[in-house]
């Protein structure tokens, strides 16, 4: 019996963390820690030269995305410079694979180069997208 309850607690102590890990993350727009060269992404509608490209990983069951669709759509709205691709994951495995998306809705945010900066899975709030494309925005008022 006691063998039992200790089995449980510790399954429940290991859920609990990883559950916290995973809110913790999720919804979040994180600096890719090691930038990849620039990537051709031309055959997922990004244009060269934008400054700034939202694009977004989706399914065609998946409510998050089309909230996170319509955060990243009004972004794009509002700044020019900013533009929105979204994709269907399913429909463009080989891409899914090369940029290790591993769930939907995930947003990558390209630079004009086609540098991936910025990595987000989850819902996002307009105020995140906003911070991780004004730097994009500002350095390419500067050139």
């Amino acid at each position: 019996m006691a063998a039992g309850l200790i089995t449980v607690l510790g399954v429940l102590a290991v859920a609990t963390v990883a559950g916290l890990w995973w809110r913790r993350r999720d919804g979040r727009v994180r600096p890719v820690a090691r930038p990849h060269p620039p990537v051709d992404l031309a055959d997922l509608g990004v244009v060269a030269g934008t400054p700034a490209t939202l694009l977004q990983f989706s399914s065609a069951f998946c409510a998050p995305c089309r909230a996170t669709r319509l955060v990243c759509a009004s972004v794009a709205e509002r700044f020019a410079g900013v533009r929105h691709v979204e994709v269907d994951a399913e429909a463009h495995l080989d891409a899914v694979r090369r940029l290790h998306i591993w769930r939907t809705p995930t947003v990558l945010v390209v630079d004009g180069a086609g540098t991936i900066v910025h990595r987000a899975t989850g819902t996002l709030s307009a105020a995140q997208v906003t911070a991780a494309v004004a730097p994009l925005l500002a350095a390419g008022a500067a050139r």
